[in-house]
């Protein structure tokens, strides 16, 4: 899969992204919730009305063929990042999001989904399926390219040729022991008929090709096996000194970046806390174009140490940065000021072709991707009353009836989203459009919902539960992020007409990612996965009751609730079916299960604007709502 654009383009498909970049237009209903004189037919013509008058002066750019021109080396590219890594580790990458972007140039994946052709693809692999239908069995087997090697920038070391012993190590060794803390571990084990488990094994064939055998046929074995992973001869050295400990102690951010083996397409070479990280190109890297260059073009990438995303903004509008995602404030500005060499559907403006001063504005249709708000059921905190509210299926009902979206939408986003009520996007295969949320806004509803769960509003205008409990708890939103900040205020405002106090705790990113993965230390949350849904086993690590990720209580030995229980079955049967009329009926039913239990409370998925400087060449830039930015084959006019 692709990544998203600028430093974002290079992160981990298993990592979070905060709903920030998004868009902005300013319609009359700016400043209004949804009022009993409109409809909703008048509403969405109003958005659309404002909204098309923005999208007009913006360039839509979708990437409908996959095709790249041969582009040329050179430049520097400079971009940003919101915060410093952790560790230069890929261990540690897997649970921080900026040491996963971090690290991303340096490594690849044996595989690639081209969304345009719906289809797998080798990366730096090969690979062919073998199904033994009689004993409902089956292999995948890869073999990497010869031409794929770990590299140290300047040659400090010898190359190294990566091979199958790698892949083996890493899936064995690091993912396979659950002593390392991968979010990968689970994902290797499978429900069997019979009530046991039983785990996916891999096996050296050659020194470039090894097999994965499953213990029974799955729908999609690239997906459930694709995997970056480090070079076994130095993370091996270090496991076998030091153990699990000592493999995540390699290369923190003390290490002397020269020291990091790249088999992707730079070299991490300098790292200045707070200030800098500065990357070079790897000639050696195996992707070549028609002239035998490696992609990528730019010479090299330094990203800047920032802060806050205003910052970036300005960094941006001075051409200091190469592209930004612009924040809903921000758009109209931003736009009035471009200086767009594409015409709004991406062809080349003969008079602008060559300019190189100011920049371009694209945008994207809905993207598949919606933050959610979701709610701590975590027995660790079974002493504290929200425990008991939260475990209740109609608080949480009445939660998403009280979830204002037209009025996020008209006041936060400015018109440019649409309120999200399915569970998957409309690109997964089994998305079901008559599967959807019934619980929208409504207060009435939530009034009845929270009555029938026991709670009431005294005289004093407050919400008690059954036992004299006040209703209040805490929002945890990332401290960086307007928008989820502007979100909470709206939540804040509509629980208070009920009488609920909610509490806006603004966070930083990486604490609250040790909150949702280590110490469980929150009440309610806004947040959301990267990633997509393109298909419906992506986040394995999140909808089933012993993923890491499992939002609201991660790592269960067993089924919390008889909902869970019924999501891990129909999860497990559906993934090994490959025939859709026969699979479809089961993920219905694991949609359905989700929209009525509502651990997750979806908000919207908004329409996104990404702008990048003229002195880039358009040829191969597109950006759309599958593969965001593509900037893979970027190159300098």
């Amino acid at each position: 899969m692709k990544h998203h654009a600028s430093f974002s383009r290079y992160f981990s498909k298993k990592t979070f992204f905060i709903c920030a970049n998004l868009c902005n237009l300013w319609i009359f209903l700016a400043s209004c919730s949804r009022s009993p004189e409109m409809t909703l037919s008048e509403i969405e013509a109003a958005r659309a009305s404002g909204a098309n008058e923005l999208i007009e002066k913006t360039v839509h750019r979708p990437n409908l063929t996959n095709h790249f021109e041969t582009g040329k080396v050179g430049g520097t590219y400079n971009d940003i990042i919101m915060g410093e890594p952790k560790s230069f580790n890929m261990l540690v990458a897997e649970k921080d999001g900026t040491t996963a972007g971090v690290v991303a140039p340096l490594v690849q994946y044996l595989a690639d989904y081209d969304i345009i052709k719906r289809e797998w693809k080798g990366r730096i692999a090969d690979f062919e399926i073998k199904i033994d239908e009689e004993n409902n069995k089956l292999d995948v087997i890869y073999t990497i390219k010869s031409d794929v090697y770990w590299s140290f920038y300047g040659n400090a070391r010898p190359k190294v040729k990566v091979t199958s012993d790698d892949v083996i190590f890493w899936y064995d060794e690091i993912q396979g022991d659950e002593e390392c803390g991968s979010s990968a571990y689970n994902s290797q084990f499978m429900p069997m008929d019979d009530g046991s488990e039983a785990r996916i094994t891999i096996e050296k064939i050659d020194d470039a090709s090894f097999v994965f055998h499953f213990p029974q046929i799955v729908a999609e074995p690239i997906l459930q096996t694709n995997m970056d992973f480090g070079p076994r001869f130095l993370y091996k050295a270090a496991k076998d000194k030091g153990g699990a400990d000592a493999v995540k102690k390699l290369f923190t951010v003390a290490a002397d970046p020269k020291e990091l083996p790249s088999c992707g397409p730079y070299f991490l070479t300098e790292y200045v806390p707070g200030q800098r990280l500065l990357y070079k190109r790897n000639p050696e890297f195996w992707d070549k174009d028609a002239k035998g260059e490696s992609h990528h073009y730019p010479e090299e990438l330094v990203y800047q140490v920032v802060g806050d995303a205003n910052t970036a903004y300005l960094l941006f509008k001075q051409g200091k940065i190469e592209d930004y995602s612009f924040q809903p404030e921000q758009l109209e500005e931003a736009v009035r000021d471009a200086e767009n060499v594409l015409t709004p559907d991406g062809q080349f403006i003969p008079e602008n072709a060559e300019k190189t001063e100011g920049y371009t504005v694209f945008n994207a249709d809905g993207s598949m991707n919606a933050s959610f708000w979701s709610f701590n059921q975590n027995p660790k905190n079974q002493g504290e009353a929200f425990y008991k509210w939260f475990c209740k299926k109609e608080f949480r009902q009445a939660m998403s009836c009280l979830l204002n979206r037209e009025r996020i939408i008209s006041q936060t986003y400015r018109g440019l989203a649409e309120p999200t009520y399915s569970f998957f996007p409309e690109v997964n295969r089994y998305y079901n459009e008559d599967i959807i949320l019934q619980y929208r806004y409504s207060h009435a509803h939530a009034k009845k919902l929270l009555e029938a769960a026991g709670f009431s509003k005294k005289d004093d205008g407050f919400l008690y539960d059954s036992e004299g409990n006040k209703v209040e708890f805490d929002l945890t939103i990332n401290g960086n992020d307007t928008i989820s900040s502007d979100i909470a205020q709206i939540i804040v405002d509509e629980c208070k007409k009920e009488g609920i106090t909610v509490t806006p705790r603004a966070t930083d990113f990486q604490k609250l990612v040790d909150q949702l993965m280590t110490s469980y230390d929150w009440q309610s949350i806004i947040i959301g996965f990267g990633g997509g849904s393109l298909f419906p086993t992506q986040g394995s690590n999140v909808w089933v009751s012993d993923g890491n990720l499992h939002l609201w209580y991660p790592l269960q030995k067993s089924p919390a609730t008889d909902w869970e229980a019924r999501v891990d079955e129909l999860y497990h049967k559906a993934k090994c079916i490959v025939d859709y009329e026969e699979a479809k009926p089961l993920w219905d039913e694991y949609q359905s299960i989700f929209l009525e239990q509502c651990p997750i409370i979806y908000l919207m998925r908004r329409r996104s604007f990404y702008g990048l400087q003229n002195r880039w060449d358009m040829t191969n830039v597109y950006y759309d709502n599958l593969n965001g930015a593509e900037t893979n084959y970027l190159y300098l006019k």
